[in-house]
């Protein structure tokens, strides 16, 4: 457990990504095998259930400390992490524990079962021989909560650097439903199969965002024209009759999505596709607020599988018959895709696919058999006409278009060049900040995470201030600081971690998307919010209302919202 609790302490004293890496690493090459397996499951949310609830665990840990109730209750809503809380109030100890980590996990999951006095006699019994940061760790691990911002793609690349196994196979090895209290390292992670390698996915080709006049980039007639797609990205591979979906972020994400297990068999074997997946509730396609119904969950429902049903918007293929052809042309890529989808969806020539796709669902019904579509691909004149049809994206569910030269090879990584994304510029409106937290890594003791408001008029007619949105960039480090002493200046009130500030400063918020949200007070889910500026030119009554937020809505998505 130490051992342990040291790693989580230099990870959570760090926001340096390289330095997550090297101590992740380092740890993976001298903890015990059992340890190590238990540090993958708990980074990769695969956590035992929590053997005690949160109500007695404060109750207990106030009783230990000799401090009232209250008093407790005050110094949580301080210092807003329960772990941590627990951690200062009881009283340190020299003595510490030589258990490791994996017997002190065996030990709360034969907790679980237990009774309220046997559990309180193993807190108390723990709390009081760990020191500071083991005890943080051992209750972090009692109630469950464990984020300490490394995410499993981070954790996936040190195991990598420490074993020198590819960060994709261990991607693979790592899905599924493996229990940590019943699998070796060995079998795990160092056993070699041959299975290992047929999810391997290619580096995606990644475009950078035209900054210059768009004429620049010459004779339109050499450049095709897709829309960006607001979704994940992701390399759907077919191999042996066996399915992998890869997000951009490199991760594996096959479970998340088995409505394409319905590819194997139909699409051939040795294909990847590249592609964008995307929400398609009610027969049309969704927000990213849609997608994010899926986004995260352990098991999809049956019953979410039919509320937002997720289809593969496919716009190349970098593997055809078992063979790499990311060397030929991009117009050469399309027609071997184009002439794939005929073949696989009867749907007759490849030309075709120069109708939109609302006019081959209505044509053709077994189009719609598989959660497959094809990315059209647009041909202009003129930059002046796509500029036209960039103007129409967010009406379409898209960021803007994306061009890509008919010359192009599929290459690594993010290059100039052939592949430009053109993105509509984003949506902004005027806010009043409301409520700041502390950030994080060296912006820690700065309140920097904030909180923003609109107008809108109650039920009473009177005017009063609703959240819409947080965000926590787009101002200089000068900015930030004057922000943060105004802040502690001007505190209404304290919930926990977060603090209420008196209304008075507005912010120019930026945001790629909008949607209506049942989840939000506003009734409004913005995309990426950041900072554009603040408006010391404003005052508070001359900030935008509810209202104008609503009226940036896409009208598309107004409509199928009531229906």
């Amino acid at each position: 457990m130490k051992q342990f609790a040291q790693l989580i302490k230099t990870l959570d004293g760090t926001n340096k990504t390289n330095l997550k890496v090297q101590a992740l690493s380092q740890y993976f090459k001298a903890a015990s095998d059992q340890d190590k397996v238990w540090t993958i499951a708990i980074l990769s949310h695969r956590r035992p259930p929590r053997p005690v609830n949160t109500t007695l665990l404060r109750t207990w840990a106030a009783e230990l400390s000799n401090i009232p109730a209250w008093l407790f209750e005050e110094s949580y809503h301080i210092v807003g992490d329960l772990a941590e809380t627990i951690a200062l109030v009881v009283p340190s100890s020299e003595k510490g524990s030589k258990k490791s980590l994996t017997t002190f996990l065996q030990e709360m999951i034969a907790l679980k079962p237990k009774s309220e006095n046997e559990k309180k006699e193993y807190l108390f019994q723990n709390w009081s021989v760990l020191d500071y940061y083991e005890r943080f760790v051992f209750t972090k691990l009692i109630t469950g909560g464990f984020r300490i911002g490394v995410s499993q793609k981070l954790m996936t690349r040190a195991l990598s650097k420490a074993t020198g196994i590819e960060e994709d196979i261990l991607a693979y090895k790592l899905m599924g439903n493996w229990d940590p209290n019943g699998i070796s390292f060995h079998d795990l992670i160092l056993e070699e199969k041959e299975n290992d390698y047929l999810s391997k996915p290619y580096p995606f080709f990644l475009a950078y965002a035209v900054e210059d006049d768009i004429t620049d980039l010459g004779d339109i007639n050499q450049w095709s024209v897709e829309h960006k797609w607001d979704g994940i990205r992701s390399q759907v591979i077919l191999r042996n009759d066996e399915l992998f979906v890869w997000s951009r972020g490199e991760e594996l994400v096959t479970d998340k999505y088995p409505e394409f297990e319905a590819f194997v068999g139909v699409i051939p074997n040795g294909t990847v596709l590249d592609g964008e997946l995307l929400p398609y509730p009610k027969g049309e396609i969704g927000t990213f607020k849609d997608l994010q119904t899926r986004i995260g969950r352990k098991n999809i429902s049956r019953s979410l599988l039919e509320k937002i049903p997720v289809k593969l918007k496919v716009y190349d293929v970098l593997e055809w018959k078992g063979r790499d052809i990311r060397n030929k042309t991009y117009l050469e890529r399309r027609h071997f895709l184009e002439t794939f989808m005929s073949e696989t969806l009867n749907i007759g020539d490849a030309e075709r696919w120069s109708l939109s796709e609302v006019e081959m669902s209505r044509s053709d019904t077994s189009y719609n058999e598989l959660p497959l579509l094809l990315s059209e691909r647009m041909q202009f004149n003129s930059w002046e006409e796509a500029a036209k049809e960039r103007e129409l994206s967010r009406e379409k569910h898209s960021e803007g278009l994306m061009l890509k030269h008919n010359d192009s090879t599929y290459q690594v990584g993010r290059k100039k060049g052939d592949w430009w994304k053109w993105k509509v510029d984003p949506l902004t409106i005027d806010a009043v900040l409301t409520y700041a937290m502390r950030g994080h890594g060296r912006r820690s003791n700065l309140f920097t995470d904030y909180t923003f408001a609109l107008w809108d008029t109650n039920e009473q007619g009177e005017k009063e201030l609703v959240t819409f949105a947080k965000a926590y960039s787009g101002l200089t480090d000068k900015e930030f600081r004057q922000v943060d002493a105004w802040i502690k200046k001007n505190t209404l009130e304290r919930f926990g971690p977060v603090r209420s500030v008196t209304p008075l400063h507005v912010f120019e918020i930026a945001f790629e998307g909008i949607a209506p949200s049942k989840r939000h007070k506003s009734g409004v889910a913005t995309r990426f919010p950041r900072i554009l500026r603040w408006r010391k030119d404003k005052k508070i009554d001359e900030a935008n209302s509810l209202d104008d937020l609503k009226a940036l809505i896409p009208s598309g998505t107004k409509e199928s919202l009531n229906k």
